[in-house]
């Protein structure tokens, strides 16, 4: 199945509407945080939580969306658990989602003048 590209705006069009961040994409996010931080390889963690090293890869990429058994053991491979992991991801979560109500809620540009135009 060949993916659908976005249609490029049209000039004037209003901008689509942030979208909220996937789980996945946020798992990924935080696991690939603890992993450099530790200045871990994909390989040693992988091998650690007993994971095919691509699939980690996927998974730290948001591209897969892993059984609580796999996340539980790539948490435990950087010496946490499943329950910090999914606290981790919950506090980004709320820090994402935040920023894009706060992005959404913003006025929106509409033109060269920001306040009243008046002409004669």
């Amino acid at each position: 199945m060949i993916p659908l590209r976005p249609r490029p705006a049209r000039p004037g069009a209003p901008e689509p509407a942030p979208r909220e961040p996937l789980w996945r994409d946020l798992v990924g996010e935080v696991l690939r945080r603890e992993r450099l931080a530790q200045e871990r390889t994909l390989r040693d963690v992988a091998d650690a939580a007993r994971i095919s090293l691509p699939y980690l890869s996927e998974i730290e990429r948001g591209r897969k969306e892993a059984s609580s058994e796999v996340l539980a053991a790539a948490a435990h491979a950087l010496g946490l658990g499943l329950g910090d992991l999914l606290s981790l991801t919950g506090s980004e979560l709320t820090r994402q989602t935040a920023a894009v109500r706060r992005t959404a809620a913003a006025p929106q540009h509409r033109g060269p003048y920001n306040g009243l135009c008046l002409a004669a």
